[in-house]
């Protein structure tokens, strides 16, 4: 008997073992997709991981459905990484299988819904509902249980789908589809008859009508002008014909469509033959990562903002590819994808890829094939955390650009990675090498760097030596006292984006808080909307009219009295992105003012829009939030302002005052790139902080001496790893008895600190309770057994009945 091993895209902690025949035996390879049964009736797409002949013990072995590749579409590559990321991220091999693929590659069994032909049935039994399913049916053969839902507009349709059953009326039929579909482009040809030279003179004459005749000579006009096939779409274009008058030639037999497959993206326009010229202090950085390449596998690019480390990843670039092997170019916004992608498109023409989760599912499912085929069109792939998934089986060099983001970090769903960490050992297993960038390095890179683990090269001045923007602070505390406020600006920073507006600058300003307002309470009574399933306030939003939580989504029209007192003496506290706009709005009325932040961005291209027209000089003044920070490059600003520097430094995380110093330097970065120099202005009710005062003399050593000494004292990273357990349900109590179980098991169980049961600063989301548990592991003592240790005290929490229904998250390296 013959066996696979497969992988289901479920959270489930070990593999399973499906029968197949000898043929399918020979025929299969680890990597190819099958859909096998799985539970009573349900269908998924599993992965097949290997082939043995051993029989599984403790159940019998079911036999696959079909086989969905000729071909394998994971390589081995792929399966030993994601089998690291499960043992070290301690989450399940389905998980990242789940998460690794293009969701058009997991199929999953639609429920088909068939009409039963040989029944007779009475229309007068059946409820509205049934009758609306019923009649569907009766206008086509089948539907999908999804399709039902729509019908019925209700999210519960089993009861009626079980009635209909009873009464049979339908019967249901488990499918597997797939949903990738190529995308073909119609192009059109001359027929083979008017060909020859003597049949096209009589041609013309034969066409009565003169837009025939123009469709006619413009075809001829494309062909001789670029010499390859002309699509309708282009035809149509150039001659400014209807569909109609197409269709009347290829009726007449003059013309002749076929189809052709083509990729979705495609950068071939884009590209601009030029040579990129490295400064002398670039060359010398570029020399150095190389030596430093030839001892090291990770090297880490320290340059201050606007040093041109673009340039020198460029070159990298060129001399990978040269050799034949493929680069990964990670990034930690899909923001930023845009304007780097115009950058190397120019230069690399179609090499480059693009892969993030604004493409839709075919454009991926293109892209994932073009990887694993080597094509010309992937040898460069952009993209964010995602892309470290793809099939390379041929990489020389992983590109990690703002290493320090936390953006890197996938928080949920499982698996719960670090794109850089999981960057470093993909590129290991591949022998390729790993340069880190970041004018702000994180701490446990830069302490790496610093004690030999990895190369440094650093960059400590910007290209064409442009000076660093000054940065000047305003003490809002003084500000507020001697009235010089107009809102939420100082004087002086008014003043400061009068005089760069007049010279025709352009502006940017960050907050990080979207919507109107943090906060609306009642005056009379100080009552403040609350979220009905979360223990947050809820955020105001002034274009909506509506007050919304920024945690699940709940929300309601904004109120025109109190729902405690009934007062209409409303009052919104704190301010985001929307009150800055409107306030800007009546400050400058006369300018174009635009925001940045997740609300204006949620479409497909409207990231590449605001780039574009903010780079177009379209837009005066950006108003923005950490998007904002990100390794944007634009020649014209000359003014940045932070709104309010102290949000930022006291939020309750060890690492608040890193992420503020790399926050602020990122932001002051955007101002001064060509040759001006540029201004930074900082509003804080604390000038004498030593994060700010860092900022505003930009010195990265002694932020991270200061950090350093804090974190080896109160047990953090570098010199400890951190593991998270995150608790969460319905019911408070039995999340408390659960939560101090496991906290006493792990303290008897594990030597190293076990922290809480701590409830976060906010304890209840989707109407879930959370607590939290936290493990520090001294960075010298072998992780390995302390996560057997740990995954074993979850396994018995798991067989405790009464905390079964108390789901537990495990994040490590969460921060």
């Amino acid at each position: 008997m013959y066996f696979t091993e497969v992988i289901l895209p479920l959270a489930l902690p070990r593999t399973f073992t499906y029968q197949v025949t000898e043929e399918e035996f020979h025929f299969l390879q680890p990597g190819m997709r099958v859909v096998v049964p799985f539970g009573k009736s349900k269908m998924y797409t599993a992965l097949v991981l290997d082939l043995h002949q051993n029989p599984p013990q403790l159940y019998e072995a079911k036999e696959i459905h079909q086989i969905l590749d000729d071909q394998p579409i994971v390589n081995a590559f792929q399966l030993k990484h994601w089998q690291w990321i499960a043992d070290y991220y301690m989450c399940s091999l389905g998980d990242v299988y789940r998460g690794a693929l293009p969701s058009a590659f997991l199929l999953e069994s639609e429920t088909i819904l068939n009409f039963k032909k040989d029944t007779a049935v009475d229309t007068s039994e059946l409820s509205d509902d049934e009758y609306l399913i019923y009649e569907a049916l009766q206008h086509q053969s089948s539907i999908k249980l999804q399709e039902a839902a729509a019908i019925l507009n209700k999210k519960r349709v089993f009861p009626i789908i079980q009635k209909l059953l009873q009464k049979e009326v339908l019967h249901l039929h488990e499918e597997v589809q797939e949903i990738y579909k190529p995308k073909l482009v119609k192009y059109i040809r001359l027929a083979e008859e008017y060909t020859q030279q003597e049949q096209l003179v009589g041609l013309l004459e034969l066409l009565k009508s003169s837009k025939q005749k123009d469709a006619v000579l413009m075809y001829f006009q494309l062909q001789a002008r670029d010499r390859k096939p002309i699509s309708v779409k282009s035809l149509k274009e150039a001659s400014g014909v209807t569909d109609a008058v197409l269709k009347a030639l290829v009726d007449k037999a003059i013309f002749e469509t076929y189809l052709i497959q083509e990729d979705r993206v495609n950068f071939e326009s884009q590209f601009e033959e030029y040579e990129i010229a490295l400064s002398e202090t670039q060359e010398a950085a570029f020399t150095t990562i190389n030596h430093d390449f030839s001892s090291k596998d990770v090297v880490l690019l320290h340059g201050i903002t606007g040093s041109g480390k673009t340039e020198i990843y460029i070159k990298l670039i060129e001399d990978t590819i040269a050799k034949g092997k493929q680069v990964l170019y990670l990034l930690p916004e899909i923001a930023l994808t845009t304007q780097l992608v115009s950058r190397l498109t120019k230069y690399f023409g179609n090499k480059v890829s693009v892969f993030h989760s604004k493409y839709s599912n075919n454009e991926r499912v293109e892209v994932w094939h073009r990887v694993l085929k080597q094509s010309e069109g992937a040898q460069i792939v952009i993209g964010a955390r995602s892309a470290l998934f793809l099939p390379f089986s041929n990489l020389g060099l992983i590109l990690v650009d703002e290493e320090h983001e936390q953006t890197f970090k996938q928080h949920d769903p499982a698996p719960r990675y670090h794109a850089r960490d999981a960057a470093i050992v993909l590129a290991h297993a591949h022998q390729a090498k790993t340069l880190l960038g970041s004018a702000t390095p994180s701490l446990e890179t830069y302490f790496n760097a610093k004690n030999g683990k990895y190369g440094l090269v650093t960059l400590s001045e910007r290209f064409g030596k442009t000076p660093l923007p000054t940065v000047e602070l305003v003490d809002l505390k003084e500000a507020y006292f001697k009235k010089r406020m107009k809102g939420h600006f100082s004087l002086h920073l008014i003043d400061a984006i009068s005089e760069a507006l007049a010279l025709n600058e352009q502006v940017i300003l960050f907050q990080n808080r979207r919507g109107f307002a943090p906060v609306m309470e009642c005056m009379t009574c100080g009552h403040i909307p609350q979220c009905t399933n979360c223990n947050v306030s809820l955020t105001y939003h002034k274009f909506k009219s509506q007050l919304r939580c920024h945690y699940c989504g709940y929300s309601i029209a904004k109120p025109n009295s109190c729902h405690a007192c009934s007062s209409t003496n409303l009052s919104t506290k704190g301010f985001g992105t929307e009150q800055i706009e409107l306030e800007l709005a009546s400050l400058f009325p006369e300018r174009n003012i635009k925001r940045m932040d997740q609300d204006t961005t949620r479409g497909k291209y409207s990231f590449e829009k605001l780039i574009d027209s903010f780079k177009n000089r379209e837009i005066d003044i950006l108003v923005g939030t950490q998007m904002l920070a990100k390794g944007l490059d634009f020649d014209n600003v000359s003014l940045v302002g932070i709104l309010n520097a102290d949000t930022m430094l006291y939020h309750p995380d060890f690492r608040a005052f890193e992420r503020s110093f790399q926050m602020m330097t990122q932001v002051a970065g955007r101002a001064g790139r060509s040759e001006k120099q540029g201004k930074v202005i900082i509003q804080t009710y604390n000038p004498m902080h030593n994060t700010i005062q860092q900022v505003t003399h930009n010195s990265y050593t002694e932020m991270f001496k200061e950090q350093l000494y804090d974190r080896q004292i109160y047990k953090y990273p570098p010199y400890f790893r951190l593991i998270r357990l995150t608790l969460k349900h319905r019911d408070f109590g039995k999340l408390k008895e659960g939560s101090l179980w496991l906290y006493q098991v792990l303290k008897q169980q594990i030597a190293s600190p076990v922290l809480g049961p701590e409830e976060p600063a906010i304890n209840k989301i989707r109407n879930e309770y959370i607590r939290t548990i936290l493990i520090k592991i001294p960075a010298q003592q072998p992780l390995a057994g302390t996560k057997k240790t740990i995954q074993k005290v979850l396994d018995s929490f798991d067989s405790v009945a009464q905390y079964r229904s108390v789901k537990v998250t495990v994040n490590v390296d969460f921060y």
